[in-house]
């Protein structure tokens, strides 16, 4: 039977505190409340299409923005899939997907090979759902590549409205990385790599 990639994380500065769970091979179950609205609904599809089961509970200091959760959520949830994925042999290690969302397309690649990198082209003509701003949502990339140690890459080809916009980058994004992170028995506990080493 093969070993169960699960990781939980209690991370807490002066600005937030954040326990979360992490279960890579699950079913897409989501348990998240972060005190931004928003953000718990792209969490939750993130779970629900990359078939992670998610648990996210933080308190951070949204009376002055919702940055500091959002970037600080996306240090925990990269540093759960680093600690869940474990030593990545039999891993696929790549990992790309093309996802329509109404009007929008969106397009995400990615390596999970321990060389963080974040390469983001997404633009909205207008950037706010309700109080949520969605340039937020690179933030949250950027911190989640860069503690994962994973090489990024997601565009929007095209797309108005800007919920849609996040949406099709958080399922889009969690296409690539269930694929990415699945294992390949063709590989039979090998590495993904041919210098021997992640």
């Amino acid at each position: 039977m093969a070993e169960e990639r699960i990781a939980s994380l209690e991370r807490e500065t002066k600005e937030t505190k954040i326990r979360a769970s992490l279960n890579v091979d699950g079913t897409g179950k989501a348990e998240v409340d972060t005190g931004v609205p928003f953000f718990d609904h792209m969490l939750t599809l993130f779970a629900a299409h990359g078939l992670f089961d998610l648990e996210v509970a933080a308190k951070g200091d949204v009376k002055v923005d919702y940055h500091h959760t959002v970037e600080d959520v996306g240090i925990v949830l990269g540093q759960l899939f680093k600690d869940a994925i474990g030593d990545k042999k039999g891993m696929c290690r790549y990992g790309f997907f093309i996802l329509p969302m109404d009007e929008c397309l969106g397009r995400v690649a990615i390596d999970l090979g321990n060389r963080p990198f974040l390469e983001y082209q997404v633009t909205a003509q207008t950037s706010y759902v309700r109080d949520f701003n969605i340039i937020l949502v690179k933030e949250f990339c950027r911190a989640f590549s860069n503690t994962l140690g994973a090489n990024l890459h997601i565009k929007l080809e095209y797309g108005e409205e800007p919920h849609h916009i996040a949406e099709c980058v958080f399922k889009c994004m969690a296409r690539a990385i269930d694929m990415a992170s699945s294992i390949d028995e063709r590989l039979k506990g090998r590495l993904p790599s041919t210098k021997g080493m992640l």
